[in-house]
Parts: structure tokens; C-alpha cells; sequence
């Protein structure tokens, strides 16, 4: 399994996108020793959106952001089927593992807790009610229930949600306008609100 370098990389290699899109060709070419040069420039913005991720989980979480970058960048790397476009692919995708990875920790909690699963905060971020939790895996169900209807919504409660990117970030990942986003954010949290509405739990 492909681990990390910790060491963080200067702020000029992480915003030196064509480099990270030159080294995921290689990857997607099986090039060796890829991996740890990508992680060297990726490392920081991974983690950034490791934290944002697990600030959404339930407090008392056994992860902590690092590990959840290691696992994350492991499966990344060692997916061969992915076909590596550039670095704004890399990281919707990154964010997409991220949220499974969460996603199947909660499950085996709940198999070995059996107590109804983890809860997590939903925001008026997300689905405009205040002050409420839902189950993680009801939410995840919802999304891959909208994800039929419309992927790109996906992605971008994925970016602005579980990544917490702002909707310019969000816009220039997904190669989109800030309309586009924004348009996309309203409409997926309407629908979010809807699907979750019988799972909401009131404080």
C-alpha cells in the first residue's frame, strides 16, 4: 500500500497544477515511483479536505484526517481503471473516495455497534434545517439516488459539502461556471432536504 510522505510541499508545487496533471499521466502509464512525487504535491490539499470531511462526522470518530488521507491516496493510486484526466479530476475524485471510505466506516460501526449508526450534522449548508442530525448512510443513500438523476450534482455537494470548497473552487474543479455551481447547489440541496426528510432527527 502506497503511504504518504507527511512532509508538507511548498505552496509553489502545490499550485503547479500542469505538473500534477504531467504526473498523473505517468501514473495512468504505470510509470514507477510516481506515486510518492504526486503525493509530495498533493499532500496539503488532501488534507485540507480530510478535515473538512471528518468535521462533518460524529464527534468521538476513531479516524483522524491523516489516516483518512493515507487510505484515500492508497486507493487512488492503486485504481487502475482510472483514467487520470488532470489535477481537477484528481481531486473530485479524491473527495468522492474520501466520502466512501466514511461511508464504510460507519457501516462496520454499526454491524459491530448495532446501535442505529452514526449521525452527522446536517446544516442549513446542505439541506436548509436547522439544528438536526441524519445517519451518514442515509445521506449516502440519497446521494446515489440523485447521482441517477444528475452525477454533476453529485460532484458538487461532494466539493462544496465534503470538501468544503468555496463555489469558485468548487466551479474551477469541475471545469464549470460559478453559475453553473451554484445552480446545481440549490437544486441538489432542495432535493437532499426532500430525501432526507423521513431520517431527520430533531435535537
Amino acid at each position: 500500500m502506497s503511504r504518504i510522505n507527511p512532509r508538507a510541499p511548498e505552496p509553489a508545487a502545490i499550485t503547479h497544477g500542469n505538473e500534477v496533471t504531467r504526473l498523473l499521466a505517468e501514473l495512468s502509464s504505470g510509470q514507477p515511483d510516481v506515486a510518492n512525487r504526486l503525493a509530495t504535491l498533493v499532500y496539503d490539499e488532501l488534507h485540507v479536505i480530510a478535515v473538512a470531511a471528518m468535521r462533518r462526522e460524529a464527534e468521538g470518530h476513531t479516524w483522524q484526517p491523516t489516516e483518512l488521507v493515507h487510505e484515500a491516496f492508497a486507493k487512488l493510486v492503486g485504481h487502475e481503471q482510472i483514467a487520470w484526466q488532470n489535477r481537477h479530476h484528481f481531486f473530485c475524485v479524491a473527495s468522492r473516495a474520501m466520502r466512501r471510505l466514511l461511508v464504510d466506516h460507519a457501516r462496520a460501526r454499526r454491524q459491530l455497534k448495532r446501535d442505529g449508526g452514526e449521525r452527522v450534522p446536517l446544516t442549513a449548508n446542505i439541506g436548509q434545517v436547522a439544528a438536526t442530525d441524519v445517519d451518514i448512510l442515509d445521506l449516502n443513500d440519497a446521494l446515489e439516488r440523485l447521482a441517477l438523476l444528475d452525477a454533476r450534482q453529485v460532484e458538487v455537494v461532494e466539493l462544496r459539502y465534503f470538501a468544503g470548497l468555496t463555489v469558485d473552487e468548487t466551479a474551477e474543479t469541475l471545469n464549470v461556471s460559478p453559475a453553473t455551481v451554484k445552480r446545481d447547489w440549490t437544486v441538489a440541496r432542495a432535493y437532499l432536504r426532500r430525501a432526507l426528510s423521513d431520517h431527520v432527527v430533531t435535537d
